[in-house]
């Protein structure tokens, strides 16, 4: 891709990057892509050294150059994220379980790739040089190819019960990284967030119910679907980051990235493990919504749980180490069994293409 000097040479690349990926943009041809903003909930600095400034409206105002090149790099992973969940979704238009389902696909996909498209009309419009060219880079990176900033959206998306657990756990850490970017001390990041919550909103929403729905038609037995948390639920907690982040730190000390529950009137408790304070309240939500998913499974089947937070993890205190499912430590061989028993497998695969070929295992 080349060198742009405008937003509209950007979106020039989104387009071409559309049809490179594969996406038939007639599917989506009414949506207007543009960059929504609201004045931030608060105007003034909420937390860190600045606290009680106003709110920057351009990158020179920032203090330092340090300071500019953290926020850059918050900006980059979080438009990566957006374009790289597009990617690992568009297969999926071709095997809808029914029309609503299609219809809730599409509108998640081009709902991220906005979100993606407000980041880089940050980038662009604010941070000269750098964010243009790092606006570039985020429409040449691909999830297909394992390039994309984090791990969790490198992986692939291979079906719609795939799609449902994804949304419903990955898309919920999204929901925490914009709140906690919604105090942030930019103001155009800060007005950023408000639209794309309510806009993330719906994704969990889709995950959530489909979830339910699966579990409603009862083709699916739950131990395959337990597989499929096991495998998207610790790539969350990755997504929140290491337990003990001088980034975080930073982030926070410099007023760009705040607490999921941000209290100007509180203290953080331990401000180096404000990712694992995050973390903890994202595992009691997902405890919440499998207690409600348990509902719906039937009589002689076993009741889903979520993965403890020691499993399968690449990131933070865990990282590597051979714990079990339920937390449990484990030696080398024994993990290894372990592991391919409880993530899904080529059987899982195989089985559960001859139940989408049957129909109706999504409850309608």
């Amino acid at each position: 891709m080349g060198r742009i000097a405008t937003f509209d040479d950007w979106t020039d690349l989104f387009k071409a990057w559309q049809k490179d990926i594969g996406f038939d943009n007639s599917l989506i041809k009414d949506y207007p892509f543009e960059a929504f903003y609201e004045p931030p909930p608060v105007s003034e600095i909420e937390f860190g050294e600045f606290a009680g400034r106003r709110k920057w409206e351009s990158v020179l105002e920032i203090p330092t150059q340090e300071m500019r090149d953290v926020l850059l790099h918050l900006i980059v992973t979080q438009g990566d994220t957006e374009f790289a969940s597009s990617e690992q979704q568009q297969h999926l238009v071709n095997t809808a379980p029914s029309a609503h389902d299609l219809k809730c696909l599409l509108r998640v996909m081009r709902e991220e790739m906005r979100h993606g498209w407000q980041m880089c009309h940050i980038l662009v419009n604010h941070f000269g040089s750098s964010g243009k060219l790092e606006a570039t880079k985020l429409l040449e990176r691909r999830a297909y190819k394992g390039d994309r900033l984090l791990g969790a959206f490198n992986q692939p998306v291979n079906h719609w019960l795939d799609f449902f657990t994804y949304t419903a756990f990955i898309d919920r850490d999204g929901k925490y990284q914009l709140t906690m970017l919604h105090h942030s001390g930019f103001a155009p990041l800060a007005g950023s967030m408000g639209p794309m919550l309510k806009e993330e909103s719906f994704h969990l929403f889709t995950g959530q119910s489909g979830l339910q729905r699966v579990l409603k038609a009862g083709k699916i037995l739950t131990p395959t679907v337990q597989k499929y948390l096991n495998k998207w639920i610790p790539m969350a907690y990755d997504l929140f980051g290491k337990d003990h982040s001088s980034s975080a730190l930073r982030f926070y000390r410099w007023g760009f990235k705040g607490r999921f529950d941000e209290n100007p009137s509180t203290k953080p408790k331990d401000p180096e493990r404000l990712n694992e304070e995050a973390r903890l309240h994202y595992i009691n939500e997902v405890g919440e919504i499998v207690n409600g998913l348990n509902q719906l499974v039937p009589d002689g089947q076993p009741k889903l749980s979520v993965p403890d937070v020691k499993f399968n993890r690449q990131i933070g205190d865990y990282a590597g180490q051979n714990y079990s499912v339920h937390g449990e430590p484990l030696g080398v061989d024994e993990y290894l069994l372990h592991f391919n028993d409880v993530l899904p497998g080529a059987a899982d695969v195989q089985a559960l293409e001859g139940v989408f070929k049957e129909g109706n295992w999504v409850a309608q």
